[in-house]
């Protein structure tokens, strides 16, 4: 009885949010194509340059979200209202601080951090007006993320869904009607992307005026010590999120620092396609991860360890399926996907994309594996192998192995770092998942 409820659990929290992530992703993914449409490669490029900034955006409110959302599951399993108030107060002030910081690196220098990214020329300048709209509106990318945490482990995945696919159809249809009917170029395409957060907003509104939350901003004083420790609680819960998006946007950059010596703009402009439908690939597995992230939280709360092990159990077999799926889609459609990007028909662009694409998505089944081992780590209040494992996929191992395959093998090296890394990152995991004494096995 205990395991078919935990599998109908399973079904209605991961379903959601991977339909919710692939919602979120897809608005990237439109940018990609829509600003492919009408902008050619070099708004492509362009893109690609500015990502990390958005990726260190998005990961910050991951951080504060997701570390916050897994203390509050856990506490109010256990009852403890003053503490789960006190947790999403301090996370909400966190936020806070960073969009004021982000907002003002955008009204002074976004023309140096497009430069910084290796931006030149005219494709300087589409880069410079990207990382400025995103740094202004930071402060609705960073509360769109908090929210959607919390609310999700509030017993809701269905109005997370509902708010992360209404964004990100908004953003679609905006992209189409800024960058064609109105010619509003690529300011017309981050202008959208902007926009898509306030939309979610919105639709988790209700949720709040109805009085369905459990979570609160509290004014009383709450001390250092608790700060401190509500604060080490967000950090390393949300650590593995924000290593996991900021070692995103490092790992474009670098890749995209030697892809630029291999094959210049065209050869950026490949990766591109490949970089942001990666982000899709990978939010289905961080709709999995985030999916079982709540349960997990709240059996770990109530001590019911076996549980624990039938939802990672379940997420496995899923990424299992769905990591067969989405690389014969890849390996019999290369040719399509790459054509439905590369606009001006140019065939050193579709030659690059297309190889990209059958050699670094290899790597998928084991990125995933890793993303759900990490969040089943955090989850359980284990946050030391998570760590571990992120840096290691994020950067400590993926940045020299692009380096040194691409010495050794060109282009295909540089294809090849990806599902090098996830596989020795894979092995790692698993020897950390018999190692470790938590009750995760």
């Amino acid at each position: 009885m205990r395991q078919t409820s935990c599998l109908r659990d399973f079904i209605r929290y991961a379903t959601l949010n991977v339909l919710g992530m692939l919602g979120l992703s897809c608005y990237i993914l439109a940018d990609t194509f829509f600003i492919a449409k009408g902008l050619g490669a070099d708004g492509l490029a362009a893109l690609n340059l500015a990502l990390p900034v958005y990726s260190l955006v998005h990961g910050c409110g991951l951080m504060a979200g997701m570390g916050g959302g897994i203390r509050f599951s856990i506490l109010r399993s256990q009852g403890r209202q003053d503490a789960v108030d006190s947790v999403f107060t301090h996370a909400a002030s966190f936020v806070l601080l960073l969009a004021a910081l982000f907002v003002v690196l955008g009204l002074t220098c976004p023309d140096l951090i497009a430069g910084a990214l290796g931006a030149e020329g005219q494709i300087r300048g589409m880069s410079r007006t990207y990382l400025r709209v995103i740094l202004l509106f930071s402060p609705l990318f960073l509360s769109n993320e908090l929210l959607l945490c919390f609310v999700r482990n509030d017993g809701a995945p269905q109005l997370t869904m509902a708010a992360m696919l209404s964004g990100s159809l908004s953003n679609i249809l905006l992209d189409y009607v800024f960058i064609f009917p109105l010619d509003m170029g690529i300011f017309g395409a981050v202008l959208a992307t902007g926009i898509a957060p306030a939309v979610s907003l919105l639709i988790m509104l209700p949720f709040f005026l109805k009085k369905r939350n459990h979570f609160h901003l509290r004014g009383c004083p709450l001390g250092l010590p608790l700060l401190r420790r509500d604060l080490a609680d967000i950090f390393s819960g949300g650590l593995p999120s924000l290593i996991a998006e900021v070692s995103s946007g490092i790992v474009i950059l670098v890749f995209n620092m030697i892809i630029l010596r291999l094959e210049g703009n065209v050869g950026v402009a490949a990766y591109g396609v490949i970089a942001n439908l990666s982000l899709v690939v990978i939010a289905v597995y961080t709709g999995i991860a985030q999916g079982i992230q709540p349960l997990i939280s709240g059996a770990y709360g109530k001590n019911m360890y076996g549980d624990i092990r039938l939802l990672l159990r379940y997420a496995i077999s899923a990424l299992a399926v769905l990591s067969a799926g989405i690389y014969a889609g890849i390996f019999f459609g290369a040719e399509w996907i790459a054509g439905v990007f590369n606009s001006g028909a140019d065939p050193l662009l579709q030659r690059i994309a297309v190889r990209g694409l059958l050699i670094y998505f290899t790597g998928c089944a084991a990125a995933g594996f890793n993303i759900i081992l990490s969040a089943c780590f955090t989850s359980t209040e284990h946050g030391r192998p998570a760590h571990i494992l992120s840096l290691l996929r994020g950067s400590v191992l993926i940045i020299p192995m692009a380096f040194s395959l691409a010495l050794c093998w060109g282009m295909t090296g540089v294809w090849l770092a990806f599902p090098a890394t996830e596989t020795i990152v894979c092995l790692l995991g698993i020897l950390c998942l018999f190692l470790q004494k938590a009750q995760v096995p």
